[in-house]
């Protein structure tokens, strides 16, 4: 399996908006990471005035590697996740 599209719970429209930040397969999205492929497409986003994904599409991403629902993902790994997500957030901020 080298599509995104045929990760569980992700479709073509997943598929599609991975490409806008250069995640093309499987295997650039487990290489990236699912936090950092989120953060990448808030930012292209913001850039563009734009408002960014839900973290319904951050836990679908995790679900999908995992195998698992996004479902139980929001609710075992949330804090987790926002807590990454932050850091990556504070980062930019000190490098800007």
């Amino acid at each position: 399996m080298d599509r995104i599209r045929d990760l569980p719970g992700l479709a073509r429209k997943s598929e599609e908006t991975l490409a806008r930040v250069s995640i093309f397969t499987v295997e650039d999205l487990r290489t990236i990471g699912p936090v950092m492929a989120f953060y990448r497409l808030r930012m292209l986003a913001r850039d563009a005035g734009m408002s960014g994904p839900s973290l319904n599409f951050l836990y679908a991403l995790v679900g999908a590697l995992a195998n698992i629902s996004w479902l139980e993902v929001a609710h075992t790994q949330r804090e987790q996740l926002l807590a990454e997500l932050d850091s990556l957030e504070q980062m930019e901020r000190l490098f800007a």
